[in-house]
């Protein structure tokens, strides 16, 4: 077990840490959180889970071995330094670089640039042969402020948002309006825990928003959706990004041709753009969930979104599901959304 820590996405209070915490249980990590900070999350676990963190999160942005930890103190920080194991992390003769980050307005009386100065005078001193290199460095160090404390260590992976930004809803060959964005619903595959190789379906498959992050990560998909139109539209927006999917069908999500799922993870139709057979978003989520259960067996996860209106979570506990948690998500002026993880019992 290694001390870890994690700069998470400031786009959300809550999705990230439950991201994060959903990716170690999926891929079978054993974790202990020991600290929640704003947009930092410190675990002991094992240093092979980022590599899984970095294949499947949407809302993780730097990974790092934790080295100290202390109160936003520049000489506390130093002292600290000067008797951490650096020799631990930085060779003789490898290149580093020095990189101080700051959440919000944490720690405004201490200047990063000068500290990133002094972090990197204490490792030139203690590791000898060491050389710094700003701009190519073999190994960065990486220090982050926030709410008045200071995490520093090695960065180990740094997941970059440009993937994401290439699959928007508008960049994919078949587009509809509602259509979710995909850091999202790669968000929402995540707190379902499905892993590699196992089956998620989108009962309410739109444009394959949800297929298409599922199976990037490695699941294998199945969608459906009552308009032929979109089946077809998610096909070709699937296989645009290398995605074949397990089958495809036009079908009413309450009726579904289907035996069984690993998992459930869906956004329903609700609002001007979208198709619900004349029922109210309300009534939609209330039949789909009835019919639902006995598609999955006792452990397993449906992740789901609709308007905070709909009262998503009371629903699914009236129906029997454990609530395992619930987020709200602003999405404009005439639409919050909450995003529930039901478990069946």
């Amino acid at each position: 077990m290694t001390k870890l820590f994690f700069l998470l996405s400031g786009e959300h209070p809550t999705l990230p840490f439950s991201e994060l915490k959903a990716i170690l249980e999926a891929e079978g990590f054993r974790d202990k959180v020991i600290g929640k900070l704003k947009q930092v999350m410190r675990v002991e676990a094992d240093a092979r889970s980022v590599k899984s963190i970095v294949h499947r999160a949407a809302l993780t942005r730097l990974c790092n071995t934790e080295i100290i930890q202390c109160d936003a103190v520049a000489e506390e920080i130093l002292e600290k330094m000067r008797l951490a194991p650096l020799e631990d992390f930085l060779q003789k003769g490898e290149t580093f670089a020095v990189r101080v980050r700051r959440v919000g307005e944490s720690a405004p009386h201490l200047e990063g640039l000068e500290l990133e100065r002094k972090l990197g005078e204490i490792i030139l001193s203690r590791v000898k042969g060491a050389k710094v290199n700003l701009k190519q460095p073999q190994k960065t160090f990486f220090g982050v402020f926030t709410e008045d404390k200071f995490l520093f260590g090695l960065k180990l992976a740094e997941i970059l948002p440009k993937p994401f930004v290439e699959r928007r809803p508008r960049k994919r060959p078949f587009f509809h309006p509602s259509a979710m964005q995909p850091k999202l619903a790669r968000c929402m595959v995540n707190l379902a825990t499905p892993r590699s190789g196992e089956f998620v379906v989108d009962p309410f498959c739109g444009t394959a928003s949800i297929l298409i992050e599922a199976g990037l990560i490695g699941c294998r998909v199945i969608g459906f959706d009552v308009q032929r139109r979109m089946v077809k539209g998610s096909l070709r927006n699937l296989r645009h990004f290398g995605v074949e999917p397990e089958g495809m069908a036009v079908a009413d999500a309450r009726k579904l041709p289907l035996t069984r799922a690993d998992c459930v993870v869906t956004d329903p139709p609700y609002g001007t753009s979208a198709t619900t057979l004349g029922l109210g978003a309300k009534q939609v989520v209330e039949s789909f969930l009835s019919s639902v259960g006995d598609r999955l067996s006792g452990g397993k996860r449906i992740c789901m979104a609709a308007p905070v209106s709909v009262r998503l979570s009371d629903i699914g506990r009236g129906l029997g599901f454990k609530h395992v948690e619930s987020h709200s998500v602003y999405v404009h002026r005439s639409l919050t959304r909450e995003i529930a993880v039901f478990e069946v019992t």
